[in-house]
């Protein structure tokens, strides 16, 4: 554990959700970086969403990570950690100069989240396909125990190719799972894919990019509503909604969100090349101007 002092970031306006969601762009790559390691296309498009959840919408307390009346929140495309521990050091669960020990041997921030070594993780997550079904299993919990609370799932557009997601799509309906928020960072490129199409937002087809996404879950028997994964109002007013139906509704919400992978920084957005890397000095110096508006100075 790194020494030094742990302070939350305040977000009161869209505005200073975007400012806090920039900062959480430069820890990624900056730490990505310096540990010569890491995934960066995926925390970016997921960066805003994130920023919202942890300073805006969720019930949650970083001084107090397992109060069992907090809200739970599962990044099921676990690869994005990153990104993950980058809010959470902004919010305040732990020193940001703790972020410095990414994927080190003995660090509590490894490369995938681990809920027995990070506070903030609710649930280990890495293998693709399996974050919505542990989330439907706590909130079925929740239902049958009397807790008010709600869970919160972020999910990889790539990921939702697993089957195991649709097993959890279909069921979670028929146990009512209004308490229940998915997530679906749909930022249109996978690692690898099929060369892209003339309807495909960048440079690889995309991998939900041709299905209607929304149809499909509302068959499903889920609230289903598409928004601007960049657009804080946007993402606040769909985070509030889901919140409005838990309790009532009687059926789980979904947020499919467009996005861009690699969001925020020239030579990394709307590119699969840069699903993961390690960015060189010049390219820190171009990501620190454009999203903190100053070069970056090395000691």
């Amino acid at each position: 554990m790194i020494e030094g002092d742990t302070v939350t970031r305040e977000a009161r306006t869209p505005a200073d959700l975007a400012a806090i969601a920039s900062e959480g762009r430069w820890h990624v790559l900056n730490t990505v970086a310096a540990s010569k390691a890491g995934h960066i296309g995926g925390p970016m498009s997921a960066m805003d969403l994130m920023v919202a959840l942890f300073f805006r919408q969720m019930h949650v307390d970083p001084a107090h990570p397992q109060d069992p009346e907090r809200d739970r929140f599962i990044l099921s495309k676990g690869h994005s950690a990153i990104g993950y521990y980058s809010v959470l050091a902004m919010r305040g669960y732990f020193p940001v100069g703790e972020l410095a020990t990414f994927d080190h041997g003995d660090s509590r921030l490894q490369g995938h989240p681990d809920m027995k070594l990070t506070p903030g993780v609710d649930v280990s997550t890495g293998s693709l396909g399996q974050g919505l079904s542990a989330g439907a299993g706590i909130a079925l919990a929740a239902k049958k125990q009397g807790k008010d609370f709600h869970t919160w799932v972020i999910l990889g557009d790539g990921e939702i190719e697993e089957g195991m997601i649709w097993e959890t799509v279909i069921c979670a309906p028929r146990f009512g799972l209004d308490n229940l928020t998915a997530i679906i960072d749909l930022n249109g490129l996978q690692q690898y894919g099929w060369p892209a199409t003339p309807t495909d937002r960048f440079d690889r087809s995309e991998p939900m990019g041709h299905v209607d996404l929304e149809a499909v879950f509302t068959g499903f028997g889920w609230n289903a509503v598409t928004i601007d994964g960049h657009d804080f109002d946007e993402i606040l007013r769909a985070y509030a909604d889901a919140e409005a139906a838990r309790g009532v509704s009687g059926r789980p919400s979904v947020i499919i969100a467009r996005t861009a992978k690699g969001r925020g920084v020239s030579f990394t957005e709307g590119t699969f090349n840069w699903h993961n890397g390690v960015p060189t000095p010049e390219q820190l110096d171009i990501a620190h101007r454009e999203l903190l508006g100053t070069k970056e100075v090395v000691a």
